[in-house]
């Protein structure tokens, strides 16, 4: 099995933009249990985040043949983007 989370603008900023709103959880420590289950169950992970729409759009169009399912958190992208909906 083959998984790739994305995640969108900005979440390269949990844990110091805003905790009082957003917590003190960074995207590594989200990512740090991901990848434990995944070497826990010999799934082949790829995690990753950006601010740019395009890469983030790429990054889903290589998931086609680079993985078996695709777990996006597109962040404000969810609101704007006409490109990966």
């Amino acid at each position: 099995m083959r998984i790739m989370i994305l995640n969108g603008p900005n979440l390269n900023m949990l844990g110091t933009r805003e905790p009082h709103i957003y917590g003190s959880t960074t995207l590594d420590a989200i990512k740090a249990p991901c990848e434990e289950f995944a070497a826990f169950t010999g799934t082949k992970l790829s995690f990753h985040q950006s601010n740019h729409e395009g890469e983030l759009v790429d990054l889903i169009q290589s998931a086609r043949k680079d993985a078996d399912a695709l777990i996006i958190n597109p962040a404000a992208y969810s609101f704007t983007s006409i490109a990966m909906y």
